[in-house]
């Protein structure tokens, strides 16, 4: 079991916004950059880009440039990039299953935070 978590640097950036999408958006196969663009709709092709070239390094994607002109790329999940579709199923299992309570807790956090009502005739900013 991994204990030390003394390091800088995170050695998985999950928790981005866009990476599990991605993930799920190339679980069933090799997709186009544009392929991609639609169901992440939200998405500038910058930070697409951007978030491709950071889950390549990660060795999670695999870029493959084909020949043609213009040149079609297409990225893929690796070997390692598919070990992560367990993990990301059970957290949302785990979302479906308490999603109720998680709502009811945060409900009851930020009453707990709504100002105190101020007596009559007090005086306001």
């Amino acid at each position: 079991m991994f204990t030390d978590c003394s390091h800088v640097a995170s050695p998985l950036r999950l928790g981005g916004k866009w990476t599990p999408k991605i993930i799920r958006c190339l679980e069933s196969g090799p997709r186009r950059f544009s392929e991609l663009e639609v169901p992440l709709r939200g998405i500038t092709p910058k930070v697409l880009t951007e978030t491709l070239r950071s889950m390549e390094r990660d060795g999670l994607v695999i870029r493959t440039v084909h020949g043609g002109i213009p040149p079609r790329v297409d990225y893929e999940l690796s070997t390692l990039g598919r070990t992560l579709l367990g993990p990301m199923a059970a957290c949302c299992a785990w979302s479906a299953a308490h999603l109720p309570d998680l709502l009811d807790a945060r409900e009851a956090y930020e009453g707990d935070l709504a100002p105190e009502p101020l007596p009559k005739g007090a005086a306001t900013r």
